[in-house]
């Protein structure tokens, strides 16, 4: 009989101590095809990294995104958030996402994975749901970053309901939106490593 895990609930999780995220100095903003060749020279040679996407939120019914707008990917160290109006920058980030050799971590990407095959017309490669991973070791339900986080460091991972509903097609981003982008997929690159996939998938 396979042992079950209960995911821990938001009671609990709000009693632990913070789980220390990225600050602004450890983020880069990649907004144009030289700084997007700069990201991916640093980046395409790494086994792994945390991702995610936000897209603009839609509030109308029958609304549809045309997201994603940023694509968030991170080492342990630092997290690139990759805006996708300029072409030269959206074409290296799907160039990026593309590449086999590099897994790509992170939380409910299936409509990420839809929204970027839409928007950059590619199938991104090596993407792990790692929801899936917590199923596959017992436990019950979807885990989520926060759930992750609080099982694998005993700490609270903490994300802002005001930036998550923000605008992420803006031009320009704030900095609530900067370091709420870039710790979902610096949390999801720690995740992984602390499951001791590397070199696994």
């Amino acid at each position: 009989m396979h042992t079950r895990f209960a995911t821990p609930d938001k009671d609990a999780i709000a009693l632990l101590a913070p789980f220390e995220r990225l600050g602004l100095e450890q983020i880069t903003l990649v907004t144009t095809g030289v700084q997007a060749r700069d990201a991916f020279d640093r980046l395409a040679d790494q086994a792994a990294l945390g991702f995610d996407t936000e897209s603009k939120p839609t509030f109308r019914v029958g609304e549809l995104s045309d997201g994603p707008h940023i694509v968030q990917l991170a080492t342990t160290e630092r997290a690139w958030v990759f805006q996708l109006h300029d072409p030269a920058c959206r074409a290296l980030t799907a160039e990026l996402l593309a590449l086999q050799g590099i897994t790509k971590a992170g939380f409910g990407l299936g409509d990420d994975r839809k929204r970027i095959i839409h928007k950059l017309g590619i199938e991104p490669a090596a993407v792990l749901e790692l929801n899936t991973v917590f199923r596959e070791r017992g436990y019950r339900k979807d885990m989520g970053v926060k759930g992750a986080v609080a099982v694998l460091f005993n700490q609270r991972f903490m994300k802002s309901k005001k930036a998550a509903t923000s605008n992420w097609a803006n031009e320009k981003l704030s900095e609530s939106q900067l370091v709420y982008a870039a710790n979902d997929a610096y949390a999801a690159i720690r995740v992984f490593n602390a499951l001791g996939l590397v070199g696994q998938r």
